[in-house]
Parts: structure tokens; C-alpha cells; sequence
């Protein structure tokens, strides 16, 4: 008897949550890009998003880390975060992605983490800043990596056994906690080394 096979359920909940956090990276992304041009346009204008000298984007983007590929790395942002919003629009409109693709998908989130990791390190101990937008792109890729990595494992899209889908089955409703670990964790480096609540308490 063949073995039957499980019905394809649209993980919806994903969809959506992609396309939210899609338009939050974008947006994030966006605006800073026209911050960017702004100040290019015009060298004394002073950045909508410079709170105080800790909360402030202007010193990164006149960084040499603003611009890690020769070129302002927010334009990297406005077009990776369509990546995530077509896709969960797709979803939502009865598309089924291939294997491959949900790899491939999450390789390129893996890398985005990569490179928001080494941003977060380069703000917070070489430019002793914290960039609005910034930490909105951060907010969203902790948790589009986590999900997208603990969904592919559920659906054994990594060529994963069952044994190691049913644990990521019953993980999966409990990502979100990792996601806050990790903000804590910026949260504490924040503080040890920029003394950043005193400083934003201080602004307000």
C-alpha cells in the first residue's frame, strides 16, 4: 500500500508575518535611502532620524560602514525586503514554492543576518551609536531568519528526518522567545558599553 502523504496546509501565518515585517525592512530601508540623498544633496541638513548624539543615523551613514559595498547599504535593503513581501503575497494567493527555493530563501536570510550582526557590532562598539532605522531592520531580520529557518525544518525542506520535524513542529509556535532573547542581547550590549536607557531617558 503506498504511503499516503500528508495535504499541503499554506502556512499562513508565515505569509502574513513576511509580508509585515517585508514593508517594516523596506520602509526602514527606504527612508534612510532618502536621508541619505538628502544629505548628499544638501551637506548641512541634518537627518530627521539624528535624536540625540546616541540615536542617530547620521554618523552611520557617513561611515565607511554605511557604505560596506561602495555604495549606501540601505539601497541593499529596499531591494532585499521585496524578497519576502512578494513571497508572502504568493503564498497567500495559493502559490507552493519547491524545496530549492525555500533553501535558497533562507540563504538569503541567513546572509542578511550575517551582515545585520556585523552592523550591529560595528554601531554599538566602533561608532557608539544607535540608528533608528536601523534597529527597525534589525527588529525584523532576527525574526525572518529564526522563522523561516524553523519552518523550513518542520517541512523537512533541508532534507531533514521526521524525527527532527516533529521537534521543530513543536517549537515552531515558540520562535518568537528566541527572537526576544536575541533583542535582549542588544539590549544588554547596548547598555554595557554606550549606556544606552540613561542616554535615551536623558533625550526625552
Amino acid at each position: 500500500m503506498p504511503a499516503q502523504t500528508e495535504p499541503y496546509r499554506r502556512p499562513i501565518g508565515l505569509a502574513v508575518f513576511l509580508i509585515v515585517a517585508g514593508v517594516v525592512g523596506w520602509y526602514s530601508a527606504f527612508d534612510l535611502t532618502l536621508e541619505k540623498i538628502r544629505t548628499l544633496m544638501n551637506p548641512g541638513y541634518v537627518p530627521s532620524c539624528d535624536i540625540s548624539p546616541l540615536v542617530t543615523c547620521g554618523p552611520n551613514m557617513a561611515s565607511a560602514q554605511g557604505s560596506v559595498f561602495g555604495f549606501p547599504n540601505p539601497i541593499i535593503g529596499v531591494a532585499a525586503f521585496v524578497a519576502p513581501i512578494v513571497v508572502g503575497v504568493a503564498i497567500l494567493a495559493g502559490a507552493r514554492f519547491a524545496k530549492w527555493f525555500w533553501v535558497l530563501f533562507n540563504l538569503g536570510f541567513a546572509l542578511g543576518l550575517a551582515f545585520v550582526v556585523w552592523l550591529i557590532g560595528q554601531s554599538i562598539f566602533v561608532l557608539g551609536t544607535l540608528c533608528p532605522y536601523c534597529m527597525l531592520v534589525w527588529l525584523v531580520m532576527i525574526p525572518l531568519f529564526l522563522y523561516v529557518t524553523a519552518y523550513n525544518l518542520k517541512e523537512g525542506n533541508f532534507g531533514n528526518g521526521a524525527g527532527s520535524r516533529e521537534i521543530a513542529a513543536l517549537l515552531y509556535p515558540w520562535v518568537w522567545i528566541v527572537a526576544v532573547l536575541c533583542y535582549l542581547v542588544i539590549v544588554v550590549m547596548a547598555q554595557l558599553r554606550l549606556d544606552a536607557i540613561t542616554s535615551i531617558i536623558q533625550s526625552l
